[in-house]
């Protein structure tokens, strides 16, 4: 019964629109656009292409910002403490050019003494004090050393203070990041042309070809780098020369069996096997085919392998098989500044920022590389 009662009129036939049924509702994008799109929305990774940038510019024109050298010394400037313009009055940064103790004794003068003894100071001319006392009457007095008044320095600034020799740690900072850009960048070239080309020559001809060189590499697999740096400085002088060799004979390992496992699984795909067809050489299929099929994944192995890099380097540094003073390099700024932790923090701070963030922002930026380049990951 509930059938006839049914209006024929509400029944109304759909209208075909066949132009709209061939419109595309997304925006044609090739891969590398799809994956920008989706590394911008990653915060963490912008964030550390930002910090890279800044660090990049800083390199080179940071040691242009005043007119001491590298290692222009001047012993009376020793040990000068960071002072910024503009920030002389805010004393809590540490950027106020003044050397700072504490000392607790029975009294104020008496504490103020110990202070006056620390610096050398006969009176209270160049310091300047903070007392607080407890219930029991001791007094805790924090005094404040202008050392840059009392050598005369009013109208001068350093700041990242200097070292220990009196040379401008600023300058000599983004200098030794030079050194690490440099390693970072021979480490990504190494990784591009060495070890993608070997393994995937190794993985596409396969056979006695792979077997060959997959030996090679477990040779060299066996030969820690450490040990590879230490006959290089027998053969050569401690230096960049003998990282860059080190480098070079065992840094590309890594990225060619990375390589080596995708060309692999790629090389038996229905479009190697047309390439083939069509009369392609295999150099051809190599660099038009299956290397390009892989980009995504040399691209983040080579962003996780630069700040190993820059470690590696600035460690070799610090033990003293790197650069030799009175070179700059990160890590001999940190060892000269480990020298002084307890008394002048500020030298070894400094260039220890500046390569954790090095550090961080590369391996931040690969991570967002990874999610980006990864077309699992679209959305």
């Amino acid at each position: 019964m509930a059938k006839d009662n049914l209006d024929r009129d509400l029944f109304v036939p759909a209208k075909q629109d066949d132009e709209g049924s061939e419109k595309i509702q997304r925006p044609s994008l090739s891969y590398w656009q799809d994956a920008w799109i989706r590394l911008r929305k990653n915060k963490g990774a912008i964030f550390g292409m930002i910090v890279l940038f800044i660090i990049f510019i800083m390199a080179i024109i940071g040691p242009f910002f005043n007119e001491k050298g590298i290692n222009d010394q001047d012993l009376g400037l020793s040990k000068l403490p960071p002072r910024v313009q503009g920030l002389e009055d805010v004393r809590w940064l540490g950027m106020d050019g003044t050397k700072s103790d504490t000392f607790e004794a029975s009294s104020v003068e008496a504490a103020k003494e110990r202070l006056r003894q620390r610096y050398t100071q006969r009176d209270d001319e160049f310091m300047t004090y903070d007392v607080k006392s407890d219930k029991e009457g001791n007094a805790k007095v924090k005094g404040y050393f202008h050392i840059y008044e009392a050598k005369g320095l009013q109208d001068q600034y350093y700041w990242f203070g200097t070292d220990t020799l009196g040379r401008d740690l600023f300058t000599r900072t983004w200098y030794g990041t030079r050194i690490s850009l440099y390693i970072a960048f021979l480490a990504a070239a190494i990784d591009m042309i060495i070890g993608v080309a070997y393994g995937g020559i190794s993985a596409y001809y396969g056979g006695r070809v792979d077997d060959v060189m997959q030996r090679i590499i477990e040779i060299l697999v066996g030969i820690p780098n450490l040990v590879v740096v230490i006959l290089m400085i027998m053969i050569l002088d401690p230096g960049i020369i003998s990282i860059t060799i080190a480098l070079t004979i065992t840094g590309w390992i890594g990225m060619a069996r990375i390589v080596r496992g995708q060309v692999l699984k790629l090389k038996n795909q229905e479009f190697v096997l047309a390439s083939r067809t069509l009369g392609s050489s295999n150099t051809r299929i190599l660099s038009k085919h299956l290397i390009p099929n892989t980009l995504g994944m040399i691209i983040v192995n080579t962003m996780f392998t630069i700040p190993s890099a820059i470690f590696f380097e600035a460690f070799l540094s610090f033990i003293g098989l790197g650069l030799q003073s009175p070179q700059a390099s990160l890590g001999t700024l940190i060892n000269d500044g480990f020298k002084a932790l307890q008394i002048n923090p500020y030298i070894m701070i400094f260039p220890a920022i500046v390569i954790s963030l090095i550090m961080v922002a590369f391996n931040i930026l690969a991570d967002g590389l990874r999610d980006a380049l990864d077309p699992k990951m679209r959305e």
